[in-house]
């Protein structure tokens, strides 16, 4: 049987438990297409499943990484609609019983592989296709913004919180982005209509004066909803998508009087369906310039350990790491 080169853990562990060696070569089953790998990335989610932190399914010797970019190499019985030599993107390898991207070559669902539009670089499109999807999956399924809303975005220097800036842009929406004084200018190239320093409640109700619609913290920092709550429109929708384990006081008269919700989501938990819906708007963005990121940390696969420890510590930060193998 023909061998590859892959990134895998044997039991969920810290980073030193991932080991890169040689796996057997897969062949593509049915309903199934053998992508021969260019870049995969790095994200948090990454390290949620192999440290066991999030258990979604998987099954050992567990290839790791979600997000792929590469060539279609064959396709297996019943496929249409892809061919060898055809560039595609994939960002839900990993769990639910399918192997991971960080290897040579990766057999994926054909239902959970796209179509890479000849506009986009190969290693900035696999940075972006996750926190495009994140922001996708809040924005557009959860929250449902329409043009003219205002967004409030916490966090947008990171990766989620650029691709949401630039997602709600695209929207229409009105955003105001909020961070340190240092990933301003970011947000404003972004399309940021307003860019704080900081969850100043004075400084917001002069921007929103009719209140907020959407609130994101897309940053795994606790939060501060007493501060929040207030600056509400009626009708506002607060998104949770990170910060395992964090517990904050929710003042319920604030989303009570303002008829508000609070809504969590985790991008395991979408379907294929959701994730093909998010894959159309995301070539869109790709493919017209919109989505880009603010720098990338290229390391080999044989790295991925190293890479691993890094998105966890924050090193590279807001840079996103991309593996090649």
């Amino acid at each position: 049987m023909a061998a590859m080169n892959a990134a895998y853990i044997t039991a969920f562990g810290p980073p030193d438990a991932i080991v890169y060696g040689p796996r057997p070569r897969p062949d593509p089953g049915p309903g199934e297409v053998l992508v021969r790998v260019a870049a995969c990335s790095v994200n948090h989610v990454d390290t949620f499943l192999r440290s066991g932190a999030v258990r979604a399914g998987v099954a050992f010797p567990q290839i790791v990484g979600r997000d792929l970019v590469g060539v279609v190499v064959e396709t297996g019985a019943g496929v249409t609609g892809f061919a060898a030599g055809q560039r595609v993107w994939c960002n839900s390898a990993g769990y639910g019983g399918r192997q991971g991207a960080a290897a040579e070559y990766v057999p994926v669902p054909a239902d959970r592989l796209y179509p890479l539009p000849a506009e986009a670089d190969e290693v900035a499109a696999v940075a972006l296709v996750h926190p495009a999807a994140t922001a996708y999956l809040g924005l557009v399924v959860q929250a449902g913004v329409r043009p003219g809303e205002t967004v409030l975005i916490r966090g947008l220097g990171g990766a989620v919180g650029s691709a949401a800036v630039q997602m709600a842009v695209d929207l229409g929406a009105r955003v105001i982005g909020v961070d340190r004084a240092a990933n301003l200018d970011w947000g404003s190239e972004c399309g940021a209509a307003e860019v704080v320093d900081g969850l100043d409640p004075a400084r917001l109700w002069t921007l929103a004066p009719e209140g907020v619609d959407v609130y994101w913290n897309t940053t795994t920092r606790h939060d501060d909803l007493a501060t929040v709550c207030p600056l509400l429109a009626v009708g506002a929708r607060i998104l949770v998508s990170a910060g395992l384990g964090a517990e904050v006081a929710v003042p319920l008269g604030a989303l009570y009087v303002n008829d508000a919700s609070i809504r969590g989501f985790a991008i395991t938990n979408a379907t294929g369906a959701v994730l093909a819906d998010a894959a159309v708007a995301i070539d869109r963005l790709l493919a017209s310039g919109v989505l880009r990121c603010r720098g990338i940390e290229r390391m080999p696969l044989a790295e991925a350990a190293r890479a691993h420890r890094w998105q966890q510590d924050g090193v590279v930060r807001p840079r996103r790491i991309v593996l090649t193998p």
